[in-house]
């Protein structure tokens, strides 16, 4: 595996399914750099720009990566004015696990508080995190257990509650997985086989993350995102992780959805659980026409881009 993007062929190849405008070369990519997280070595792609007014923290799901969140928005909203940061969590992307080591989702959680605060500590501008598919309810259990003013906005592309049968039931691979697999992960997580790893394109419906059949070809070799494969304890926090605040009494920051209208995976639904109880701070839903889960077609693509933007600044000032 490169240690760089800079030296990976899957996002080239990848990024040839988007729109003209937005691919990148040799001098419009992000500039990557390397982050220490207990012993493992974080990758994050970073678009610099110390006169940004916001920084805008982007987080992949459970089958993309950081460079693929860079292609559809970090390097679209650092053309905006936006400094913007990508992450590779533990276990994707070009991220070094730290040897003998075995991450749970509770540590993708940590992992993204911590260097939030270490991102407050070089300066104080306001950050606004957005996140895809499993990244958008990263992005809420992040900001639910930061300490408080660290988020100033949640930008998802879905928000998925897995302790919710109907949601846990429709993002599975099947329903025998669902029901069957998830106790039996659970029961694992707890001894030795917790290390056994997964393919995460069986534990969930991994075929639907784009609507192009060729880009899908291409995810579907890239063992950095969607042909990954993860520990039982990382699947069986994932599948019951409870957040630090509840949906009915969260109040940290607005919060927004940007929901593909041809979502084959996550349908606007699956997100209600999360959403509907939030009443305490603004809530906005924004289509994005003619896009798949990860989404690859425009006008929804521009319309993520002109979404975020008008959040950012409502929120950041």
């Amino acid at each position: 595996m490169p240690r760089y993007y800079r030296d990976q062929q899957a996002w080239k190849d990848l990024q040839m399914f988007l729109p003209e405008r937005l691919r990148l070369d040799e001098s419009t990519a992000p500039q990557e750099e390397f982050w220490d997280w207990h012993g493992n070595q974080v990758h994050l792609d970073r678009y610099t720009n110390a006169a940004a007014p916001v920084k805008v923290v982007l987080l992949h799901g459970v089958g993309t990566n950081g460079r693929q969140m860079s292609l559809i928005l970090g390097a679209p909203l650092a053309r905006r004015g936006y400094e913007t940061v990508a992450i590779d969590n533990l276990g994707y992307g070009l991220t070094d696990v730290a040897p003998g080591t075995v991450p749970g989702y509770g540590d993708w959680v940590d992992l993204v508080v911590d260097f939030l605060d270490y991102e407050r500590r070089r300066d104080v501008r306001p950050i606004v995190l957005y996140g895809l598919s499993a990244g958008g309810m990263l992005a809420y259990h992040v900001a639910a257990k930061a300490p408080r003013d660290t988020v100033r906005g949640i930008i998802g592309m879905t928000f998925l509650d897995q302790r919710v049968r109907e949601v846990a039931d429709g993002t599975a691979h099947d329903l025998l997985t669902a029901r069957v697999g998830v106790p039996f992960l659970r029961l694992a997580a707890k001894t030795p086989a917790r290390r056994v790893r997964y393919p995460m394109w069986l534990a969930a419906k991994m075929s639907t993350l784009a609507n192009n059949r060729a880009a899908m070809k291409v995810f579907m070799k890239d063992r950095t995102s969607a042909a990954n494969w993860v520990s039982v304890k990382f699947l069986a926090e994932y599948m019951s992780y409870a957040p630090a605040v509840e949906p009915a009494d969260f109040d940290v920051c607005p919060v927004m959805l940007t929901q593909p209208d041809e979502d084959q995976w996550t349908p606007y639904e699956f997100s209600k659980p999360v959403l509907e109880p939030i009443t305490q701070v603004p809530v906005t839903v924004v289509p994005l026409e003619r896009a798949g889960h990860y989404p690859l077609e425009d006008p929804g693509l521009k319309q993520l881009e002109d979404a975020a933007v008008g959040f950012i600044r409502a929120v950041a000032g």
